[in-house]
């Protein structure tokens, strides 16, 4: 029997729109490095690159790592990813360019014109291209924020993209001077101790836009404008220490680094157990459709245990029986999200009540299809639950799949806003 994608649930199909951002967002990462070749040895580029893209997938599964709980579409994260390496590296490395040339003009010195645009010129740049996908994601898809760990985990796609096509600049012009000791500084500075530099950054206006996406009136759009401004003027320091403090102030810049990196993981884990409370809080209204029971609840707040879930489902049942406890475990928390939106009058009663169907016919039809292992099959003909299906859980009061499916009964929507069923 084949599984359901919990992102059909959500429509969470390639639109158009997405397919031709994509499209000329390689377009723009075609025309930036068209310009890294242009300016030296197409040896050296192809070098450069493959420094730069190296680290990227070990850095893009430490951001993922963090989105377990309730992973983002993959079509929207690759497409941030795309805008920071396509759309906002060309704009702003045209910008910057055009911004030195007029510095340098004025001063008559191109290394202290450098230094004066990196601090207090690209920063506002390079934000507000990064900032521009967070605000697409907030007018088109504002149901995708839930909370401030999908700002993070967003800008932090739009960063990496950017720091990786912006490294093979700087590669390309280490390469350049013929040093391997610059080479290998700036592989140590810009691929080893900041790679997460760019997406700390952005991160705060991706908290702000993920606040104001729960909020209505003046305080959404304030919230917005300090998450900006904080995200410039940090990387305004971070530019002005690396440029002008040599290396006290660098030893400052990456303590701010530092200092930013567990402010935001700090939000991150506090915004996991604010997710883990709601389905504590709304989904044991479905046990009596038989969604779920008390060992779904107990295996669902924990990272462990819905890994030790999908681990037995697989083991049992083979990759369907793993996509299936997937389906299961994202649809019940997508669900607790749901109610929770609706609670705060984010979504209306009619689109809540056609949201709330399809996750719960997702996950009545993912329990029938967990798996049940050959030694208990003749025991749960006979209606007899066998031992728990998630290790570590308490033994279920219904063997998955043996209860009913999700019936015309239910949970409606949260009477005045209230969240409660």
């Amino acid at each position: 029997m084949a599984s359901l994608d919990p992102r059909a649930v959500l429509k969470e199909r390639p639109s158009v729109g997405l397919i031709i951002g994509l499209v000329i967002a390689g377009i723009c990462a075609l025309v930036s490095f068209s310009f890294d070749i242009l300016n030296g040895d197409p040896v050296h580029f192809f070098i450069a690159l493959g420094l730069a893209v190296a680290p990227v997938p070990l850095l893009l599964a430490g951001v993922l790592a963090l989105d377990r709980l309730e992973p983002e579409p993959r079509t929207n994260l690759i497409f941030a990813f795309a805008w920071g390496a396509g759309i906002a590296v060309l704009v702003a490395g045209l910008l910057n360019s055009l911004n030195l040339v007029y510095v340098a003009h004025q001063l008559g010195d191109e290394n202290s014109a450098r230094s004066l645009v990196a601090t207090f010129g690209a920063p506002p740049v390079e934000e507000t291209l990064k900032g521009l996908v967070l605000l697409g994601l907030f007018r088109y898809r504002r149901q995708e924020l839930d909370g401030p760990t999908d700002g993070i985990i967003y800008a932090s796609m739009v960063g990496l993209g950017f720091a990786m096509s912006e490294n093979v600049s700087y590669y390309i012009a280490a390469l350049n001077e013929n040093g391997a000791q610059v080479l290998a500084a700036t592989l140590v500075l810009r691929g080893v101790l900041s790679p997460f530099a760019h997406p700390l950054f952005t991160s705060l206006i991706g908290i702000s836009v993920a606040y104001a996406a729960h909020r209505r009136g003046p305080s959404g759009l304030v919230m917005i404008i300090a998450g900006w401004l904080g995200a410039m003027i940090l990387h305004g320091i971070w530019n002005g220490f690396a440029s002008f403090g040599g290396l006290g102030g660098l030893a400052i810049a990456y303590l701010i680094l530092m200092v930013l990196l567990v402010v935001e993981l700090t939000v991150i884990f506090r915004d996991r157990k604010r997710i883990i409370g709601l389905i504590q809080h709304y989904l044991p209204s479905y046990e009596r459709n038989g969604l779920v029971n008390q060992a779904d609840i107990f295996m669902l707040t924990s990272l462990r245990r819905r890994s030790h879930a999908r681990a037995w489902a697989k083991a049992h049942g083979g990759k369907a029986g793993a996509r299936a406890m997937s389906d299961y475990q994202l649809a019940s928390t997508e669900l607790g999200l749901l109610h929770a939106r609706a609670a705060r009058g984010g979504v209306d009663e009619a689109t809540f009540r056609t949201t709330q169907r399809s996750l719960a016919d997702l996950m009545a039809y993912a329990r029938m299809s967990f798996p049940i292992p050959e030694r208990h099959q003749a025991r749960a003909a006979r209606g007899v639950p066998p031992p728990g299906y998630a290790p570590g859980a308490p033994p279920p009061g219904r063997w998955p799949g043996q209860g009913p499916g999700y019936g015309a009964a239910g949970p409606g929507f949260p009477p005045g806003g209230s969240g409660t069923t």
